[in-house]
Parts: C-alpha cells; structure tokens; sequence
C-alpha cells in the first residue's frame, strides 16, 4: 500500500513540474559526411543555435553519411515515418514525387543562393504544401552554381560533351544534360566518388561545396564553370524538415524555438552559407584546370533549356497543375529576392 501511494506521488510531482523542464534530443539524419560544407557551415550551426536557445533543453545528435542506415533517397520517408526527427535531403532524389519543386531545377533559373532560397521558401508556401504536409518543414534552398568537373577533357562547348556518361543529380538535369549530347547518369552525391575513380563516369555536374565531401580536387582534373554573368545551368532544391509529431510534441516554449529558427530567413541563410562553400571547395581544385564557358556558348543552351522548360509546363498541365503559373511564379520571386538584396 504504502508502495502504491508512493508511486502516485510521483506521479503527481512529475505532471506538476512545468513542461519547461522538459529535454529533448533530436535525431538529425543526412548523406554527406560531418566535414562536408553542409554539415560545418548549417547543420552543426543550427544545432548549436536551437542549444543556446532552449537553454540545452533542446540538442542534436548527429548522423551524418547516413549513419541510421538507407539511402539517400530515403531519407524523406524517414522524416515523415520518424525514423529521424530531422532530416536534410533533396526532392529530387524521388524523381516526380515533388513536381512543384522542380521549377527552381529549370535550367538558367538561379542566379544567387540567398535570394533564390528565399525565393523558394516563398513559393513553397503557395504552391507545395501538399506535397510536404506530412512533416514539417524548417527550410527550403537551393545551392550555387553546378559546375562540369570532368576527368579527362574540358567543357567549352556542347560538342564536347557528346558522348561522355556525366553524373547529373535530379530528373530535369538529366534530361537537360541528355539535351547537350552526354548520357546522363543519376545518382546521389555520395556515390560521386567512387564512380568517378572506377571510371563508371566521366566526369559530374556538382557544385564546388561538394568537391572536398567526395574528393574531387583528386578525381576530376578538369572544371568547367559557366559564365558568372549568366544565370546557373542548373541548381538543385533541398528540404531541411522535421517530423511532424515530434514537432507537436514538443512543449510551447520549445517550439518556440523551432519556429524562431526555420523559415524564409534560415532559408536565406542556408542559401548565403553556400556562397561560402562554393569559394573553399573552389580553392582545393586550383591546382587543376579551369575554365569558363563563355556565354556566346551559352546562348544555345539556353534555348535548349527553353524547350525544357516548356516540355515541363506542358508535363505539369497534364498533371493537375497549372505548369506556366508555377514558372511564372519561381520566376518573379526570385526576382523580388534578388531586387530586395541590393
């Protein structure tokens, strides 16, 4: 008897203490190691933030390269399912499974990170919430420029690519690079490396953030950017998200947190920690060959993307969605982005 009572007096001490002295450990999930860019310029500077915030009372622990097993394209499911509670990953890795998404991957589309991120925070707000509404997502962004990085030859020209098996990493960038003369090979970056080494591939569009994650500097000998002056030839778009029940089960002041910690701005900031990256990835390839594609080049590829990205409308149309407004509207708030950052 006096056990029982004993018991229910800790039952009652502890629904008496105030939900703010609740901890809680948040499982974070992603593909690239914990020295890739990604994980020393956002996610470990995120984790940190939310610590300090919550006074310790909300933490990080990290799995990095995949750590709770799966693939890479997994790692939406494993969000949503809670497998993990946070996770970073790409759309496009689930090929037509986020079609909304898929505006920001159109070729000549992204100019800067920061305002495009925004940008697409933005947009995804209007038009893709029902792809994401089985989680919760913290962020939305894009990064820097794609870059050729090649083992055997430069690109200067489309003649140049003809023929090769290049890495591209999402459905549109596969097919635009089927466009340009090479045989696309989708993969995810992880397996960049190794595919590169065995010769499985002859060279991989990535930007320079990702260089020192797979060991390019060492891979590839030669790097092809295009014109900075021109818009990207491809960027690709990425979710940070958080499972949606772990979210709701946290006490207000820790939500708190999280919602002071998500959204367009950390969107933007992601956005702008990539425009860091991409410089330091750059500077572990100059011992290598570079070049830049000139834009008189370029002006072909961008009416081959055009007809991509009309292809992509018509696509959209026959889905549900009204493609040309979804194009119409990534284009004007990148533009109202890029507008408000000067």
């Amino acid at each position: 008897m006096k056990a029982r009572k004993l018991l229910m007096l800790c039952g009652w001490v502890a629904a008496a203490l105030p939900a703010a002295a609740q901890e809680v450990t948040l499982k974070v999930h992603y593909h690239l190691p914990p020295t890739s860019y990604a994980g020393t310029l956002f996610i470990q500077p995120w984790c940190d933030k939310i610590a300090k915030d919550s006074g310790n009372r909300m933490k990080c622990q990290i799995y990095p390269s995949m750590q709770l097993g799966g693939t890479p394209p997994q790692l939406f499911d494993q969000v949503r399912d809670g497998v993990a509670d946070v996770v970073w990953t790409l759309p496009g890795y689930t090929a037509g499974r986020f079609p909304s998404m898929e505006a920001f991957e159109l070729p000549f589309t992204m100019r800067n990170p920061e305002a495009t991120s925004k940008a697409l925070w933005d947009y995804a707000q209007i038009h893709s919430q029902n792809e994401f509404k089985d989680v919760k997502p913290l962020a939305f962004h894009v990064h820097g420029p794609g870059v050729f990085h090649m083992s055997s030859k430069p690109v200067r020209t489309m003649a140049d690519l003809r023929g090769l098996k290049l890495r591209a990493p999402t459905r549109l960038t596969n097919k635009f690079i089927a466009m340009l003369g090479a045989t696309p090979v989708s993969m995810p970056v992880p397996q960049v490396g190794d595919a590169l080494s065995k010769g499985v591939i002859d060279g991989a569009v990535v930007p320079y953030e990702v260089v020192p994650s797979v060991k390019i500097q060492e891979l590839a000998k030669y790097h092809s950017e295009t014109d900075p002056q021109e818009a990207a030839f491809y960027t690709s778009t990425f979710i940070f998200a958080m499972n949606k029940a772990k979210y709701e089960s946290l006490p207000a002041d820790l939500k708190k947190v999280i919602d002071s910690n998500s959204g367009q701005a950390l969107s933007g900031q992601i956005g702008k920690a990539f425009i860091q990256a991409d410089a330091d990835g750059k500077k572990l390839t100059v011992r290598n060959a570079t070049n830049v594609i000139a834009a008189s080049e370029l002006a072909t590829w961008k009416k081959l993307g055009d007809k991509l990205s009309a292809d992509w409308i018509k696509e959209m149309d026959g889905k549900g969605l009204n493609g040309n407004k979804l194009r119409e509207d990534a284009k004007a708030l990148i533009e109202q982005h890029a507008k408000a950052a000067k």
